[in-house]
């Protein structure tokens, strides 16, 4: 696995050749296709293949797979055009091992709306462990708030990702509720009538787990949220149902704000099966221009986390997006505007731009001047970003990583995450 700086003057074709791979692997394994214009200082990563078959008449991915002693799913990771593929081509090349070793076997997970683009979703799900479905309510009385989720399930269990039910708390209206959550906390009644829906759903719909996600919760109830975690925790376990909690980025116990005082990093630790840290949004709408994770903010939250919570248990989350602050920031005025990582690339080869890294945040970033004359800055993550975030999580040997979100493509993150590591796929075990 080597990553690949652009220079001026480069194109695609050139590095593949320079390289020795195929220019059509490299281009899908960074996301473009063959009319993109790279931009300087663009991010490529580039995998040499260790092992390549063309296909012969009558192959299947199947046949393939026995022959070659590897599995159908590694080659779909190796190869992620085959989930568009209706039917191999004899002639066509499949990559079926790459040079270096895989450091370990991780858990992953990806966030995900029902309203998810079908393509970006399959293009996803042959990496992750899981399909974590934003998400469900309830109402004043204990009513699940439902969300059209089965089409999502059915895919991710195609893909054997296992699917997780989200649980918030969010409204009939859409917007999340602290008093509606505070209620929950401290409602026996209304706690229970929410778990039995919670267990009803989950059995009739498939799910796996699931996921309790109640962010800027009102310090007065951080014992009453632990507490109703861990009655989640002892509802589902016996039906073989896991609990994981969300966590704010904390970087000790006493640290002040709504967003961390009732998140108990070590009870929820204890009454939780696996937490997923969420490490992303330093870089935020309404903030000043800088990276959404910086490694050096990441790294800390890290290290207080483990000193909490059995390394085993924990998820590192890691952004699938970056932000387009127009310049001059002013606070208070200044909105960023979110976009994928690959639209950020594609932004700055469209304005001619270079894009710069900065190796204290581990994160690319490049200004740039649009059609109306406005000046900009870009943050957003690419193959170093992300190499940094797993050699993080490889540090501490955390569980696995977890995506916010798979909303939008991110095929050289992918790529590098099956480069590095065996993916487990708990929903080939059900």
């Amino acid at each position: 696995m080597l990553i690949h700086i652009v220079e001026p003057g480069e194109t695609a074709y050139g590095i593949a050749a320079r390289y020795g791979v195929s220019p059509a692997r490299l281009l899908a394994d960074n996301g473009l296709s063959a009319s993109d214009t790279l931009a300087v200082g663009q991010a490529l990563l580039v995998l040499i293949p260790a092992e390549v078959y063309t296909v012969q008449p009558g192959d299947t991915l199947y046949s393939i797979a026995g022959a070659a002693g590897t599995s159908v799913l590694a080659q779909v990771q190796n190869n992620p055009y085959l989930t568009d593929a209706d039917a191999l081509r004899p002639g066509e090349e499949l990559v079926l091992r790459y040079t270096g070793d895989k450091r370990r076997s991780v858990y992953t997970t990806g966030y995900a709306y029902p309203y998810i683009n079908r393509n970006v979703l399959y293009r996803a799900l042959p990496y992750l462990s899981y399909l974590t479905i934003f998400g469900y309510g309830f109402t004043e009385t204990g009513d699940l708030i439902g969300i059209d989720d089965v089409p999502l399930i059915e895919a991710a269990r195609a893909f054997g990702a296992a699917p997780v039910m989200l649980l918030s708390s969010i409204t009939e209206s859409g917007n999340f509720n602290s008093a509606r959550a505070s209620r929950l906390f401290n409602d026996a009644d209304l706690q229970t009538t929410v778990l039995d829906n919670v267990l009803a759903t989950m059995q009739q719909k498939g799910y796996a787990g699931l996921d309790i996600d109640f962010e800027y919760i009102d310090p007065a109830d951080r014992e009453a949220f632990v507490a109703f975690v861990a009655a989640a925790e002892q509802k589902l376990s016996p039906y073989g149902y896991f609990v994981n909690t969300d966590l704010a980025p904390k970087t000790s116990a006493a640290q002040s704000g709504l967003l961390y005082e009732a998140h108990d990093y070590a009870a929820l630790g204890e009454a939780s099966d696996t937490l997923f840290l969420m490490t992303y949004e330093w870089g935020y709408t309404y903030g000043p221009p800088l990276a959404v994770a910086p490694i050096d903010q990441v790294r800390r939250v890290v290290d207080y986390a483990v000193s909490e919570i059995d390394p085993v248990k924990l998820l590192l989350g890691i952004p699938n997006y970056g932000y387009d602050w127009q310049l001059p920031y002013e606070k208070g005025v200044t909105a960023a505007r979110s976009l994928g990582n690959e639209e950020a690339v594609t932004l700055a080869a469209r304005y001619g731009a270079e894009i710069e890294y900065d190796a204290a945040s581990a994160a690319p970033y490049f200004y740039y001047t649009d059609t109306e004359g406005n000046a900009h800055v870009v943050w957003f993550e690419d193959v170093r970003s992300m190499l940094a975030e797993y050699d993080l999580m490889d540090a501490y040997d955390l569980r696995g990583a977890g995506y916010w979100n798979v909303m939008r493509p991110f095929a050289q993150n992918y790529a590098l995450l099956a480069s590095l590591y065996d993916i487990k796929k708990p929903g080939f075990d059900q």
